[in-house]
């Protein structure tokens, strides 16, 4: 018998998902608004001993790392490590940006030597991910991403009655601020198109043209990590990403012509996501999840678009929703699911077939610039 808590941090919310595997009963499906958090990240810690004093001692608990840390318990990771899994400027810890909030959580889930929680890694970490496809990626998909995709093999190997190493997929995620895609070829994570590094989201612009980074390095007096949370396609579409919900935005989007165009911008940047994948894994199935993922007609739409687009190859593949248990995102079940498999339980195949316990290396390892150096300074914890 193995309970295991996962955590997920989006942009919106921090979601808590939790089961006995000997049971199948779920002992937590919560979501707390990322602003509370970033105001008091403590009420994280708090809300999972609550659950450990009513339900008995958690065997593991996956804690929501940024960039991800090589797979550790929380209590062994390093000031350095933590530093680059949320690495910022000073003057973006002074702007008291959401990720503060995150790196105070690693900071208290370190010492909170009654919980037994694990770091684990980021795309970029994976030994499955051939590291020419790393080379000057920092993004290659963070943490929760990785979550995600293993939520993804199972949904699959289920579906199918296959071994996890049996299975090909992309899986996407398609969040309040980005569009992440990652390939999975014989059940381990070859290659990404994250966040910050892929085809733009709601919120953020995805990877930028590199002379306007140049541009605004030198026009901006601090280039702050808040500029990659814009540009996305609500800009396109001329609404305020914080008044308009996706909701509302799908709906506008089917009367007015400007907001289409953003629409159309984000439906197109799903398909570009997944097809810049195709050299690294052939799919069988594509799994959506996310926020945008959960409205029936921004779904129907992308599945369209998708199935439409690999019709035009000579192929089809299966469009699926990442189906999940949980109220929470898809991607806490998919933390609990690699907490359980850490822990030893009925997921413990997955962990091996993933490769966690081989992860390894830092986010700036994979820079080829002379520069790279100088990048250490991020190692240094500001708080």
């Amino acid at each position: 018998m193995v309970k295991a808590v996962g955590i997920d941090s989006g942009t919106k919310s921090m979601d808590i998902f939790g089961f006995d595997d000997e049971t199948g009963e779920i002992i937590i499906d919560a979501s707390v608004d990322r602003n509370r958090v970033t105001e008091n990240p403590g009420i994280i810690i708090d809300i999972l001993r609550e659950v450990q004093e009513e339900r008995g001692k958690i065997d593991a608990i996956v804690g929501s790392c940024g960039y991800g840390i090589p797979l550790k318990p929380a209590r062994e990771a390093t000031d350095a490590e933590i530093a680059l899994a949320t690495f910022i400027t000073e003057a973006d810890v002074r702007r008291r940006l959401k990720i503060v909030g995150l790196r105070e959580l690693m900071l208290m889930m370190r010492e909170a030597e009654d919980l037994n929680i694990y770091f684990t890694p980021g795309v970029i970490h994976l030994p499955t991910v051939p590291e020419w496809r790393k080379a000057n990626r920092i993004d290659l998909g963070t943490a929760d991403k990785v979550f995600t995709a293993a939520l993804s093999i199972v949904r699959e190997a289920e579906r199918k009655g296959v071994p996890y190493s049996e299975t090909n997929l992309i899986a996407v995620e398609i969040g309040f601020a980005y569009t992440s895609a990652m390939a999975v070829k014989n059940g381990q994570i070859v290659d990404g198109m994250a966040g910050t590094a892929g085809f733009p989201g709601y919120l953020g612009m995805g990877f930028m043209d590199g002379e306007l980074a140049y541009a605004l390095a030198n026009a901006l007096e601090d280039f702050g990590k808040m500029v990659l949370f814009q540009g996305g396609v609500a800009y396109v579409a001329g609404v305020d990403p914080f008044s308009v919900s996706p909701e509302e935005f799908v709906r506008l989007a089917k009367e007015d012509g400007k907001v289409r165009e953003g629409y159309e911008a984000m439906i197109e940047a799903v398909v570009k996501d997944v097809f810049a994948l195709l050299s690294s894994v052939k799919p069988d199935s594509i799994y959506l999840s996310g926020r945008f993922s959960r409205i029936p007609e921004f779904f129907r739409d992308v599945k369209a678009a998708l199935e439409e687009a690999f019709e035009g190859y000579g192929f089809s593949v299966d469009v699926l929703k990442l189906e999940s248990r949980a109220r929470a995102k898809e991607a806490a079940e998919g933390s609990a699911v690699i907490a359980n498999g850490i822990a030893g339980g009925k997921y413990r195949e997955l962990v091996e077939t993933l490769r966690l316990r081989e992860s390894s290396g830092s986010i700036f390892d994979w820079v080829k610039l002379k520069e790279r150096e100088k990048l250490r300074i991020f190692e240094k914890l500001i708080i």
